[in-house]
C-alpha cells in the first residue's frame, strides 16, 4: 500500500506547478493564432464570393493569387495550433510525471526532462509558424485601388 508523506506531496505539487506557467503562455498563443485563422477564413470566403460574381480577368487573377496566399497562411496557422496543442499535451504529461515521481519515489527525471524539453521545442516551432504567417500577411499587403494603377 502506498503511503503519502505530506511534505513529499507538497514538494511534488510545487514541482508540478512550475510548468503550468508555460501552459498559460500556450493558451494565450492558441487564442491569438485561432483569431488570426478565423480572419483568414473570413477573408477567403469574401474573396471567393467576389470572384464568383466577377468577370474581370485582372481581378480574378489577383483573387486567385490572394486565395493561394490565404491557403498558405491558414496552413501555417493550423500547424501552429497543432504544435501548441502538442506542447500543452507534453507539458501536461510532464506535470503528471513530476508529481508522480516526487510522491511515489519512481525515478522519472529523464522522462520529465524529455517531456518538458520536447514541449518547449514544440512551442518554439509554433512561434516560427506564427512569425512566418505574420510575415506573409504583411508582405502581401496589396493596397490596390481600382482604376488607380
Amino acid at each position: 500500500m502506498l503511503t503519502f508523506n505530506a511534505d513529499e506531496v507538497t514538494h511534488g505539487i510545487q514541482l508540478a506547478v512550475a510548468p503550468v506557467f508555460l501552459l498559460t503562455a500556450v493558451s494565450g498563443m492558441i487564442g491569438a493564432i485561432a483569431g488570426r485563422l478565423a480572419r483568414i477564413i473570413d477573408r477567403a470566403r469574401l474573396v471567393e464570393d467576389r470572384a464568383r460574381e466577377s468577370n474581370d480577368p485582372e481581378f480574378l487573377a489577383r483573387a486567385f493569387k490572394e486565395l493561394g496566399e490565404l491557403r498558405l497562411r491558414g496552413r501555417l496557422a493550423n500547424g501552429g495550433i497543432a504544435l501548441l496543442t502538442f506542447c500543452a499535451f507534453l507539458i501536461g504529461l510532464t506535470i503528471i510525471v513530476l508529481f508522480v515521481g516526487e510522491t511515489t519515489g519512481f525515478k522519472v527525471s529523464r522522462w520529465a526532462v524529455g517531456g518538458f524539453l520536447s514541449g518547449v521545442v514544440s512551442f518554439l516551432l509554433a512561434l516560427l509558424c506564427f512569425l512566418a504567417e505574420t510575415v506573409i500577411a504583411t508582405r502581401l499587403l496589396n493596397f490596390h485601388l481600382p482604376g488607380k494603377g
